[in-house]
């Protein structure tokens, strides 16, 4: 249900990108590639930017970052078993929980989910771009995008 009011204000079309801190960009990068594939637009001693398609993250240089709880950022991916097993080949403690979530060196929650499965859509031109044209949403995601009007009806 979309929020209702009778003042003007802008609509959240999506996110376009997580601003993470970490203690070294160099370490964070190498974390990162263990597990995902994505690219690096640019990267200084003190930030780097690591591009999904048409998303990205931004790591930046904190002094003192602390770890996450509650608060944490999914990343939808095409394999999420493959991920899994690879975190933990990294050593990577998994957290207790329905999700696939773990923390980063620097304390950052991630929740890894299958993009296939949720409602998050990334335009066809977009995955195509990507290599990744042949993810199709499950029957489940297609009707919660239907429910809201933003999947086509069936048949069409």
């Amino acid at each position: 249900m979309r929020e209702e009011s009778s003042v003007d204000k802008a609509r959240a079309v999506g996110i376009n990108h997580v601003a993470l801190e970490v203690g070294d960009i160099d370490e964070a990068l190498a974390f990162y590639a263990r597990f995902l594939d994505f690219e690096i637009n640019s990267r200084s001693d003190t930030a780097a930017f690591i591009y999904f398609g048409d998303q990205f993250i931004n790591f930046t240089k904190g002094s003192n970052p602390s770890p996450d709880n509650r608060r944490h950022f999914g990343i939808a991916v095409d394999d999420k078993e493959l991920a899994r097993r690879t975190l933990k080949e990294m050593g990577v403690e998994l957290l207790d929980g329905r999700f696939l979530d773990f923390l980063d060196p620097w304390g950052n929650r991630v929740e890894l989910t299958t993009y296939t499965k949720i409602q998050f859509t990334k335009a066809d031109h977009v995955l195509r771009g990507m290599g990744l044209e042949h993810l199709q949403k499950t029957p489940d995601a297609i009707e919660e995008l239907r429910a809201k009007g933003m999947a086509p009806e069936e048949g069409g």
